[in-house]
């Protein structure tokens, strides 16, 4: 089977996530789990930054998209629910709580965005809520 035959099978994943109706949110999960991860970055703004789980800011849609690359690979959120607030400065913050699986292991995450007003993301923070023993188990060797 050819990747294009293989692209045109595969069916992308409708999300619903209970109290998110933000399209970019939606949008930023859907492409995550398709494994398309340039249309992941495509959604941050030039200078957003992405803040992944044990590592420092990856600023730019070129750097986070290099980054999920390499770090993603078989990933799949599970986002559950949400809330969306306005800031006084007219930035939208959207929480979402979900889970996250690989291969070999799944944690309860918290997931921060924060939007501009042309509803790019400027910034999200992706924390694990796991034990102390399951943070170990997932410690690469």
């Amino acid at each position: 089977m050819t990747a294009a035959e293989l692209k045109a099978t595969t069916q992308i994943e409708e999300f619903s996530i209970e109290g998110i109706t933000e399209p970019i949110i939606l949008n930023y999960f859907q492409a995550l789990n398709a494994g398309d991860f340039a249309a992941t970055a495509a959604l941050f703004a030039e200078d957003g930054i992405m803040y992944p789980p044990f590592e420092s800011g990856l600023v730019g849609p070129v750097a986070i998209a290099t980054y999920l690359k390499q770090e993603a690979q078989g990933i799949k959120a599970e986002p559950q629910q949400g809330i969306i607030e306005i800031l006084p400065n007219e930035q939208i913050q959207v929480q979402v709580a979900g889970k996250a699986f690989t291969s070999w292991c799944g944690v309860n995450v918290t997931w921060l965005f924060i939007l501009n007003q042309q509803r790019q993301i400027v910034e999200t923070k992706i924390k694990l809520l796991a034990s102390p023993q399951e943070l170990l188990a997932m410690r690469r060797d």
